[in-house]
């Protein structure tokens, strides 16, 4: 039995990807460290590839993923193999027979980070996070995940302490990245270098410039803290921190603010490409001339956008026959319903979502995303002439009142005169009576790229629907 121990584990595994509904996961790799809970100097770190009873469960997805063959698994030791050891760091499973010793407390880094550090990087994937904090590019593997993991705490500890320390000058959640950090990301082999800036802004408010100083000067401070071996001088930082608040507060003085420093974020453009591009018709689109492009988006994060001559992407599409009416099924945090529907896609359509989405997969893999991908055209077996896509209506929150952050018109059939129509709230009964199997509908939509839990696609978001009336 292993003896009495006051260390910290950090461990990570890597596992197989499963490629069908109900298909489990393969330990592939087992890697841990031991840490001092008080100098949080590592200990002692132990790795491993682990062969799954099933070699045939590492698939050419799951070799992709985390870069382990069949071929380097199959030499590999089984679980059963190093049970001593993992029991010995930290625990072995049921699946073989050994009791399970009970830790004396148990931290789960995601829903510690989620609750006290918030989404200042955008999404709280430790790849996210050490990009923000200029830690490199996660690999994937084990043992280096781990310290990544680690490292990701103490500086995200760091944050929340001086702002605690600090709060006159620092405030939470208004943290700025450096402004240019330089990631890698994987291509099938391949390194590619990826450049994040802040959009270039002439008349950028002094409010963001203090908060990318303070930004950039404590992440200098951990930096340098870490190759030194004196103690943290929390009352020097403090000191340089409060000299540099009074001078930028002198400069906001005699600068006069001619624009509200409030952003926002979400019709942020990529340099050069304009962010009012006209809504164009299947036929208008240059298949050849489509393409999709990393652009920086809040806080470091950046975000993939369709373009089309470099210019955003917004499609118009006449006439549209409702296939499914008004999907409720999901709900936000707030508990009103994600509204969403289905539509017939012909086959102009098909063509540009198609050569959208091959531009925007690349572009994932090449930055190293691992989630599923969900196609944004569903064609079923025995329905390929009939593919299918889903529209979705965005909520707007006006103080307590929801409402659709859709515009919706009302066609009359016979004159053609379009009258809009006004909801007082967000009420999904009503717009269903509206969206009816066999409708007609002009739809104005904008293509959404998104990497959410696992699941990575391009969602329509429709500005603006034409109901025809019957």
């Amino acid at each position: 039995m292993a003896e009495e121990r006051s260390e910290i584990v950090f461990f990570d595994v890597e596992t197989t990807v499963p490629t069908r509904p109900g298909q489990g996961f393969a330990i592939l790799e087992f890697g841990a460290i031991l840490v001092c809970p008080r100098t949080l100097v590592e200990l002692e770190n132990y790795s491993t590839l682990v062969r799954p009873c099933d070699l045939s469960l590492i698939s050419l997805r799951s070799e992709r993923c985390n870069g382990i063959s069949r071929d380097a698994a199959s030499t590999a030791p089984s679980f059963s193999d190093i049970a001593d050891k993992v029991f010995d760091i930290l625990h072995a499973f049921a699946e073989i027979g050994r009791p399970v010793p009970e830790p004396k407390g148990t931290i789960d880094s995601l829903a510690l980070l989620t609750e006290r550090f918030g989404r200042r990087a955008g999404n709280m994937k430790m790849a996210t996070l050490a990009t923000y904090f200029g830690l490199g590019q996660q690999k994937h593997r084990s043992l280096d995940d781990v310290r990544m993991n680690l490292e990701v705490l103490k500086y995200c500890a760091t944050v929340l302490f001086l702002e605690s320390s600090l709060p006159d000058i620092l405030v939470s959640n208004d943290w700025v990245s450096p402004s240019t950090t330089t990631r890698r990301t994987r291509s099938g082999g391949r390194v590619l270098p990826v450049e994040i800036s802040e959009t270039p802004n002439s008349s950028s408010s002094p409010g963001d410039l203090v908060n990318q100083t303070l930004g950039a000067k404590i992440l200098d401070f951990v930096e340098h803290a870490r190759s030194e071996t004196d103690s943290f001088n929390m009352r020097r930082l403090s000191e340089e921190l409060m000299a540099n608040a009074a001078e930028v507060g002198n400069s906001r003085e005699e600068r006069p603010l001619s624009e509200s420093p409030e952003i926002s974020h979400r019709q942020m453009a990529p340099e050069g490409c304009s962010s009012s591009s006209t809504f164009l018709t299947p036929e208008e689109v240059y298949v050849s001339s489509i393409k999709a492009s990393l652009f920086p988006f809040y806080r470091g994060c950046q975000r993939i956008q369709v373009l089309h001559k470099d210019d955003i992407l917004k499609l118009f599409c006449t006439p549209l026959k409702v296939r499914f009416g008004l999907s409720t099924k999901f709900v936000d945090k707030a508990g009103r319903p994600r509204l969403s529907f289905v539509i017939n896609a012909p086959p102009g359509l098909c063509q540009v979502l198609d050569a959208c989405e091959n531009h925007v997969h690349n572009l994932f893999v090449q930055s190293g995303s691992t989630s599923d991908w969900r196609s944004v055209i569903t064609r079923k077996d025995g329905y390929w002439n009939f593919p299918t896509v889903r529209l979705h209506i965005p909520t707007v929150v006006t103080g307590d009142v929801a409402n659709f952050g859709t515009e919706i018109f009302l066609k009359d059939a016979a004159s053609g005169v379009e009258q809009k129509l006004v909801f007082s709230k967000l009420d999904a009964a009503e717009l269903d009576s509206l969206l009816t199997p066999g409708t007609t509908i002009d739809a104005f939509f904008s293509l959404d790229p998104y990497d959410y839990q696992q699941n990575a696609g391009i969602r329509l978001v429709a500005q603006k629907l034409v109901i025809h009336s019957k």
